[in-house]
């Protein structure tokens, strides 16, 4: 699926006259409606959640000890888990605190220490993310690996993902489950990357999360169980994880080459808002008002709902698709999507005459 397909009387490629002042006139709502503030209050409530859960459980895994219940206990750590992730999605983004030094101290704290996830190597990958959405050769979410998202990119797949990629819609939750040891994994290989800053620092105190994961997980539980709760510990936290972010752009329009529409319609075409109430807005972080948080990456999360009914006015105001649906129905669509990109690989090879 191309932009084009979306929108054929105003093709990215070629955004109408006065495109870069259409965000201008909307960032001047945005800001005239107070969005862009701050929200201390918010955070400091939303921090001491988190942590109360995350200490909770792993208190919780201590009392229980030696029995099959801790498997509950690791399916509640798994969902904790997500929760500091997507905190410190927030945190990298600014949204908590505006200068740089605390912003990558918190970062680091929360995502290496706290839950073994690379803040450098994912600050780095979610900004070029940011930058590029659904881009083929430029957004790292999109480039091929397991997983293919364009039919160019299955016919030129070899290996493991040509296997994969015929019937990758039914494999995706599947994969999941290893999601979170790919984050885990993902982590580590970006320290022998010597541009990423503070590597050291990045280093220790990600193997100091494993090293001190490892040793209380095997020191209250026999290996059995011990090898039973990480199974389903990280499955969980991989499955939630792909969960969260699945909805976001899989299945939404994606750009290829010198395609790059100018920034608003880059932001809004290529990405999905899940509709829902609180319970939603809750298990989702907030992204589910995917399109708002890529046009202000910056705006506090509670803001996002308010800024929606701006942005969604603005852009039928201009003539810009938003898209919006279930949550059940952006699965839906992403499947879709991943089912029809690998139908080159499902193809019976042609043998040469």
């Amino acid at each position: 699926m191309t932009t084009s397909s979306l929108v054929p009387a105003s093709s990215p490629s070629s955004p109408r006259r006065g495109a870069d002042g259409d965000y201008a006139r909307l960032l001047r709502r945005i800001s005239e409606a107070g969005l862009m503030r701050r929200r201390p209050g918010y955070y400091a409530v939303r921090l001491g959640l988190v942590g109360t859960a995350f200490v909770g459980g792993w208190a919780a895994f201590f009392l229980v000890g030696e029995s099959w219940w801790t498997l509950l206990v690791a399916a509640f750590l798994a969902v904790t888990f997500a929760q500091i992730a997507l905190v410190m999605h927030d945190v990298a983004h600014r949204q908590v605190f505006r200068l740089r030094q605390p912003t990558e101290v918190m970062g680091r704290i929360v995502g290496n220490a706290g839950i073994g996830l690379g803040y450098g190597w994912w600050q780095d990958k979610h900004t070029r993310h940011h930058a590029n959405p659904n881009h083929e050769e430029l957004d790292p979410d999109v480039a091929p690996d397991i997983l293919v998202w364009s039919q160019q990119q299955a016919r030129s797949s070899r290996g493991l993902p040509r296997l994969i990629g015929r019937a990758q819609a039914f494999l995706f939750f599947p994969l999941l489950l290893l999601e979170g040891l790919n984050l885990h994994v993902a982590g580590v290989r970006a320290l022998s990357n010597r541009s990423m800053k503070h590597r050291a620092v990045e280093g220790a105190l990600l193997f100091g999360h494993f090293a001190a994961y490892a040793t209380a997980v095997f020191a209250v539980l026999p290996a059995d169980k011990a090898i039973a709760f990480i199974a389903v510990h990280q499955g969980l936290f991989g499955l939630y994880m792909g969960c969260i972010f699945a909805p976001n752009h899989k299945g939404m329009p994606t750009l290829t080459g010198d395609d790059r529409p100018d920034f608003l319609r880059r932001q809004v075409l290529t990405s999905r808002n899940v509709r829902g109430g609180l319970v939603t807005d809750l298990a989702l972080g907030g992204l589910n008002y995917q399109i708002e948080h890529h046009l202000f990456p910056s705006m506090p999360t509670p803001n996002l709902g308010r800024a929606q009914v701006i942005v969604r006015d603005y852009c039928a105001e201009i003539g810009v698709p938003y898209h919006e649906t279930g949550l059940v129905a952006s699965y839906r669509e992403a499947l879709v999507h991943l089912h029809r990109v690998g139908a080159p690989l499902r193809e019976p090879d042609r043998q040469p005459k």
